[in-house]
């Protein structure tokens, strides 16, 4: 099926192991970082592929401006990342061009954040160091709570939720769980409970969320969910912003209804709405500039893995065969 894949753009900053290993099959690499869109229209043309991370913007402006009828010759487009919410993946299938990802390249990273956070809503040791920090001694203060004992529910039972539910057992938590794709037995084979969300609501201590952002997952968590939890529930999302309704959690941090919060991505980053920026300031809540994937080994990880499926898709190496990460299947049948 070979994709003719001869130059590529690296618009997002990458593990160099990614340069090298599309290099040492014979791809050329350049890399361009911060590009604004006029600019990125105007280079995309010359180059048959594109990996980006976050930061780069995939529009449907941009693959107009790579496709064949405008003079380019795009071909697919690369996220070195689990989401591909930065690229219009409509818009690439229409102009036959394949997006893919890698789905499980910064699970564990994302999981073991999720469940520090967990533990740092627990026991409040963010704020209790920084008191220390400034000569105090607030060891009444930061009290907090076992985990033990208590109820994680996970709204996702991916590669990552599944993760935590294992690591957060170990804990001695109850986990329960809701996932429209994964079955009962797949569930019970990772130790969760499967449920609804109105079961869920009312029986959870701690909520995490582990879905792509979607037209049905976007505020899947807010005023009326969190009106039928627990007093004092705590919720985190170290997945995509916009899955929790933050105006919502700031009035439920504010009423007590919503015991704490954590969230590691936003619907804007950085942020700038009033309401994320109260959000970030509540003392009840732990904030991180989107770190699920900022370590050392995930960044190895989605490199490679992105690179690795570049290489499958030319054909030039019988040692990398997976398209484990293509989002438009469909589009792959207009290369065979």
């Amino acid at each position: 099926m070979p994709v003719d894949i001869k130059n590529v753009l690296v618009c997002d900053a990458v593990d160099s192991a990614c340069v090298d290993l599309l290099k040492s099959n014979g791809i050329n690499v350049t890399y361009k970082l911060k590009l604004a869109k006029e600019q990125l229209c105007e280079e995309v043309k010359n180059y048959d592929a594109v990996i980006v991370r976050s930061d780069t913007k995939i529009t449907e402006e941009v693959l107009n401006a790579g496709s064949a009828a405008a003079g380019g010759s795009l071909k697919a487009v690369g996220r070195a990342g689990a989401g591909v919410d930065n690229i219009d993946v409509a818009a690439a299938t229409k102009q036959n061009v394949i997006v893919l990802n890698t789905p499980g390249g910064n699970s564990i990273s994302a999981c073991e954040l999720t469940c520090m956070l967990i533990g740092a809503l627990a026991r409040p040791f963010v704020p209790a160091g920084q008191s220390m920090k400034e000569g105090r001694w607030d060891r009444k203060l930061y009290s907090g709570t076992e985990l033990y004992g208590k109820t994680l529910a996970i709204l996702g039972l991916g590669r990552i939720g599944r993760e935590v539910a294992i690591r957060m057992q170990a804990w001695g938590m109850k986990i329960i769980g809701y996932d429209p794709i994964t079955t009962d037995a797949e569930a019970k084979a990772a130790g969760i409970e499967k449920m609804t969300l109105e079961q869920i609501w009312p029986l959870a201590d701690y909520i995490t969320v582990h879905t792509p952002l979607i037209p049905a997952t976007r505020n899947l968590i807010n005023a009326q969910a969190l009106g039928k939890c627990k007093k004092g529930v705590k919720v985190v999302n170290v997945a995509r912003g916009g899955i929790i309704d933050e105006s919502a959690v700031l009035a439920a941090l504010e009423s007590g209804q919503c015991g704490g919060a954590a969230f590691d991505v936003f619907p804007e980053e950085p942020p700038k709405s009033e309401i994320t920026k109260a959000l970030i300031q509540h003392p009840k809540v732990v904030s991180t500039p989107h770190l699920g994937a900022s370590t050392s080994e995930a960044q190895v990880r989605v490199a490679v893995e992105v690179a690795e499926q570049f290489i499958a898709l030319t054909g030039k190496s019988k040692e990398y065969t997976t398209y484990a990460g293509v989002i438009n299947r469909d589009v792959l049948k207009v290369y065979q």
